[in-house]
């Protein structure tokens, strides 16, 4: 069975921890339907707009149950997943893990549809993988960024 939903992500941080920002492209398999999104925060880290990319791509899908598959850079992001280690964490109350409360809030969404990741390398002239690193770069610089709550140094 075909995906229903192509999502592209990438995260950004210059600096790390630093002002930061993620990028994310969608696309409706078989339609012409694309969609571009992204939100630049002040201070915050690669890892965390890695994720957060993936977790903003899913909570901006209306329907449930949606066949997808995510692609992205970030080998922490989709090992962790298709690994299973976010998984033990889980059981393990995340214990000790970074980002916690961002693996949660993605857990809840990751559970609402069928998703499967695949590691595509960065800065390889992938076209939405490098539009997705722009979006979050430029999303890094603009003048009102939000605050990352749930990051701590």
């Amino acid at each position: 069975m075909q995906e229903d939903v192509h999502i592209y992500t990438d995260g950004s941080a210059r600096g790390n921890p630093g002002p930061g920002g993620y990028g994310i492209v969608m696309e409706w398999v078989g339609k012409p339907y694309k969609k571009e999104f992204a939100q630049g925060f002040k201070h915050t880290t690669n890892n965390r707009m890695e994720l957060l990319a993936v977790i903003e791509a899913l909570r901006k899908l209306k329907k449930k149950k949606l066949k997808i598959r995510v692609f992205t850079d970030s080998k922490y992001v989709a090992d962790a997943v298709e690994k299973k280690w976010v998984f033990g964490w889980e059981k393990k109350k995340f214990k000790d893990r970074k980002n916690s409360d961002l693996w949660k809030y993605f857990l809840v969404e990751y559970r609402n549809h069928s998703v499967n990741f695949t590691w595509i390398k960065g800065h390889n002239d992938h076209p939405q993988n490098e539009r997705c690193d722009y979006l979050a770069v430029q999303a890094s610089k603009e003048k009102n960024l939000l605050t990352d709550i749930g990051f701590k140094n």
